[in-house]
């Protein structure tokens, strides 16, 4: 973006005074916003100095609207600075903004400059009796129509060398112009013969409703298909279930309490109410080589069968000595040597 700065000292007026009926539309403008934000009509303020100026913002007319917001100056400065539709240099009583992005150009905006170079001069500069003055800007939204510029608040568009040479003379002598296009083109419409959108069914009606109807019927045929399709899906004869190879396998609680009463016996097994009864054995569980041991209760289910023989019962851990023998007077003592095979470990040469 082009640094703009202000016109040089030279070209600065040396007041500028807010007239009435701008100080009132200021009034007007600042009672929109709520107390202490009077700073958001800067843009407008500075529009309507700019038009009493004669198109232009000098450095009086930035101070003058800076001192109506009560807003720093440099506040005001920068808007003013920023913003490419504030001139900061004197421009002629017709400004005019030519474009010469790319579908102006593609359509002929090198001949416009042409014109513009001939009749006023460079860019920036102001003919001799004050009335032209023209800039080169960027796409001013009017490519459909191009190409084209803008005078003061006006669009000129369809132009040609003809038509722009006249129009410049029209508003050198006052005479009274016409805006937008110059060759009598409708809006955007095409030019010449129309040859889109011909058809009577697009704009009589009678297409109201057809969209429902086509909707419908698209709806029902790919419902139909999907419950053909599900049909299909259905097989035509039941194949037998797989085997129950690899499931759990169900087999008879052993020796229950349910168990025995279900088979009319006494629910307490005898040999365990003996046992119970017996004092010397309340404390002291029998050795793995006693006789008599009953096996263990089995689980409803399992996948491995019991390791257990008949009539005998799950060995107890070899190492565990019997209650109430002192530790030093048991049989067996934890070292380690029961945790590795083929491991002999000598207990005459071990220290405690």
């Amino acid at each position: 973006m082009a640094v703009r700065k202000l016109a040089p000292e030279d070209m600065q007026p040396d007041t500028f005074v807010l007239s009435p009926e701008i100080e009132a539309f200021a009034d007007k403008e600042i009672a929109k916003y709520p107390p202490g934000r009077q700073a958001s009509a800067v843009i407008a303020l500075l529009g309507k100095a700019q038009e009493q100026a004669g198109g232009w913002l000098p450095r009086k007319a930035i101070e003058a609207v800076a001192a109506k917001l009560d807003m720093p100056v440099i506040r005001v400065m920068e808007v003013a600075t920023f913003y490419t539709m504030f001139n900061l240099e004197p421009v002629g009583k017709y400004f005019i903004q030519f474009c010469g992005t790319t579908p102006c150009v593609l359509r002929g905006a090198g001949d416009i400059r042409k014109v513009l170079e001939t009749r006023v001069g460079e860019q920036n500069h102001v003919s001799a009796d004050g009335t032209f003055s023209w800039l080169e800007v960027e796409c001013l939204g009017a490519c459909s129509n191009a190409p084209m510029v803008q005078i003061n608040d006006d669009y000129y568009e369809d132009l040609t060398t003809e038509n722009f040479e006249k129009l410049l003379d029209d508003l050198a002598a006052g005479r009274p112009v016409k805006t937008g296009s110059q060759i009598g083109r409708n809006r955007s419409e095409p030019f010449e013969a129309v040859n889109t959108l011909q058809d009577p069914t697009l704009f009589d009606g009678s297409l109201v409703g057809a969209w429902r109807k086509r909707f419908d019927e698209q709806a029902k045929a790919a419902e139909t298909g999907e419950n053909a399709a599900a049909m299909a899906s259905i097989p035509q004869e039941v194949k037998a279930a797989k085997p129950t190879a690899g499931r759990a396998i169900e087999s008879p609680v052993a020796d229950t309490p349910a168990e025995r009463a279900k088979e009319g016996e006494t629910p307490i097994n005898p040999t365990d109410r003996k046992e119970a009864a017996d004092p010397s054995t309340a404390t002291k569980g029998k050795s793995h080589t006693e006789e008599g041991a009953r096996p263990a209760p089995q689980s409803s289910k399992s996948y491995v069968a019991s390791p257990t023989k008949d009539g005998e019962a799950v060995p107890n851990s070899p190492t565990t000595p019997e209650a109430g023998t002192p530790p030093a007077q048991a049989e067996t003592r934890r070292d380690g040597s029961e945790s590795k095979p083929g491991v002999t470990v000598d207990k005459d040469n071990m220290t405690s």
